[in-house]
């Protein structure tokens, strides 16, 4: 991995790194944040909403404090393959910055938007490689990136210990976001979809008996609330098999950074317990 730039902050190292990604034949880009200490440390993936980069979480979210605190490694991927040669679309919510961490099966993204396999193989495997982790994981997001958290750790229970969301798309083949995607990326078979849709996922046992409690925070003056995130599916299908879920309906607050940074210490807090347990 090739370091672009490195900080120090609360004691710990930022580094911001790109290399080569054989699932996705592209260059991709992340953060890692290792605490201060020799470690090892367990890891927090998060994966990023619509239009964003590494860099949006990095900046914005003021998780390294509580980071360091807890001896918790975090690490941050771009939201999608990019660059020349890679499909893209006009629209904010399809092509590059929005993979909606599927492996896309229709011919024209198929080649590049492989982001489950990146995360789940790939990512995991070079972040195990090259930093002094404990081999144990959680995984976290906002909005696309708190579906793809949802998804890929009912998809994959093995590789994490705990997950939760800030404001994801609860069920993405009930929503305009991920019709439009799982059209472009999977086709019409609904049956696809429903493999990618945590409310879905859920409802066919998916998480019982893996995770304890899955924590969402949900701002109710989010503008996407009612059409597009839907989080009272989720809690149907959690209260339908059982599952422990607790979601926090934070009174007034949006679908901002401004909302993520207030509750992120929450959330690193809720995954540490976990994750050293």
């Amino acid at each position: 991995m090739e370091t672009a730039k490195t900080h120090i902050v609360h004691g710990g190292t930022l580094r911001y790194l790109k290399h080569d990604s054989t699932a996705t034949g592209t260059p991709m880009t992340l953060s890692v944040f290792v605490p201060p200490g020799e470690g090892p440390f367990p890891v927090l993936i998060w994966l990023s909403g619509l239009t964003c980069t590494e860099d949006n979480f990095t900046t914005k979210a003021g998780a390294y404090q509580a980071a360091a605190e807890h001896g918790v490694i975090i690490v941050a991927p771009d939201t999608s393959p990019r660059g020349e040669g890679v499909a893209d679309d006009p629209a904010y919510d399809l092509g590059q910055g929005a993979g909606f961490y599927v492996d896309a099966t229709e011919e024209l993204w198929a080649p590049h938007f492989r982001m489950e396999t990146y995360v789940a193989d790939e990512l995991i495997a070079l972040i195990d490689a090259n930093f002094p982790t404990t081999g144990v994981r959680a995984i976290s997001g906002h909005s696309m990136g708190g579906h793809g958290a949802l998804t890929l750790a009912l998809r994959h229970p093995d590789l994490f210990r705990s997950v939760s969301a800030f404001a994801p798309i609860c069920s993405p083949t009930r929503c305009p976001w991920g019709e439009k995607a799982f059209t472009a990326y999977l086709g019409q078979d609904r049956a696809a979809w429903d493999r990618h849709d945590a409310a879905r996922l859920i409802e066919s046992g998916a998480a019982k008996g893996v995770f304890d409690d899955i924590l969402i925070d949900q701002g109710d003056a989010d503008s996407f609330l009612t059409d597009q995130l839907k989080p009272e599916l989720l809690v149907a299908a959690s209260e339908a098999m059982g599952q422990r879920l607790t979601l926090r309906m934070q009174p007034g607050y949006d679908h901002s950074y401004f909302f993520m940074t207030s509750f992120i210490a929450h959330h690193i807090a809720f995954h540490a317990k976990r994750l050293k347990d």
